[in-house]
């Protein structure tokens, strides 16, 4: 006797009823929590940056560099340890770029830009890459909070891990640029720390400059964004938040800094591709900000008829020319602001 399964019939299509009501039960609960989406676009996410962190590998020193992996910072197991690397053979402070990770604020890891700071370590410099945890598993402003304690450790440890303290750059891209913003933000403006409630590590004086690679600096306008990609930012800032109507929650408002930063926000790299939809909206208005405040800023963007296009985080394609550009760009900037 053949098995009769539950089926829906539709014109041309046969659709399994036990893959209905999971898709049903999906939509309900993405409706209620922002958990099953964040974790799809995470799968997502997680696949291209490892593949990213792939793709740079070639273009790593075999040699020449040191490193120790996974220094525990804080007391959240992995989520706040860093992987850190210096010149072979270094036996002084030397100065630092710490260097966070982006992934929408939902995945990413320190081990997905190992790669691109051991490059640059390579050129003369101590390079840190840091963890943080990710929401949904926990929300604003925790991760901002850990990355502050994680510079605070830095300071107190700079001996031990051949740091100047004295020389400090915090660099990051996509969400990490972000973070990264609102970190620069800390140290240079006491009412914005005020706001958020959180006291800097680092003063002034120590955080000699930021690399921004195609972050996120005003959230106001992301409620609007039409399509997959706005649903996608939606979910994510939900996550992040805490709250599905994120945009109204202090978070939502403090986490983007364009309208916060002053004239005494650092010496500023700022870059996004051609390709990248974030660069007209996010990183061109933040170059624009800063320069009208007097900040020292350089700004490295390019034609709309640029091509290939340079998508999202380009930087990290190293075997595109314009993302060696970059680099070379970032590092001649970094030795310029470190002296």
């Amino acid at each position: 006797m053949t098995e009769r399964r539950p089926w829906i019939q539709k014109p041309g299509h046969y659709i399994p009823l036990a893959a209905l009501v999971l898709g049903v039960a999906f939509t309900v609960v993405s409706v209620l929590s922002p958990w099953p989406a964040s974790l799809l676009i995470r799968a997502l996410f997680e696949s291209g940056g490892q593949k990213t962190a792939a793709e740079m590998l070639p273009h790593v020193p075999k040699t020449g560099v040191t490193g120790q992996l996974d220094v525990s910072y804080g007391t959240h197991g992995k989520d706040t340890t860093f992987d850190i690397f210096a010149p072979t053979g270094t036996t002084t402070p030397l100065p630092t770029v710490v260097w966070i990770h982006g992934g929408a604020w939902i995945s990413g890891s320190k081990e997905q830009v190992d790669p691109y700071v051991k490059i640059i370590a390579a050129r003369g410099f101590t390079t840190v890459a840091l963890n943080y945890t990710v929401s949904p598993e926990a929300t604003y402003p925790t991760a901002l909070k850990q990355l502050n304690d994680a510079l605070g450790f830095l300071v107190k440890n700079a001996a031990k891990y051949n740091i100047d303290p004295d020389r400090i750059v915090i660099a990051g891209d996509s969400a990490g640029a972000n973070l990264t913003s609102q970190l620069a933000s800390l140290v240079t403006s006491p009412k914005y720390a005020t706001t958020v409630g959180i006291q800097p590590s680092l003063t002034p004086e120590q955080l000699r400059a930021v690399v921004l690679d195609c972050g996120i600096y005003d959230v106001k306008g992301i409620p609007d964004v039409p399509g997959l990609v706005g649903w996608g930012f939606r979910t994510a800032l939900w996550a992040y938040i805490g709250q599905k109507d994120w945009s109204a929650e202090p978070g939502g408002q403090q986490m983007g800094v364009l309208d916060d930063v002053t004239s005494a926000f650092p010496t500023t790299w700022i870059s996004g591709g051609n390709g990248d939809p974030l660069t007209d909206s996010q990183s061109k208005p933040l170059a624009a900000r800063l320069t009208s405040l007097g900040v020292d800023v350089t700004p490295v963007f390019y034609p709309k008829s640029t091509t290939p296009e340079l998508p999202h985080e380009y930087q990290f394609h190293l075997d595109m020319p314009r993302a060696q550009t970059a680099l070379e760009s970032t590092v001649t900037f970094l030795q310029r602001v470190t002296g």
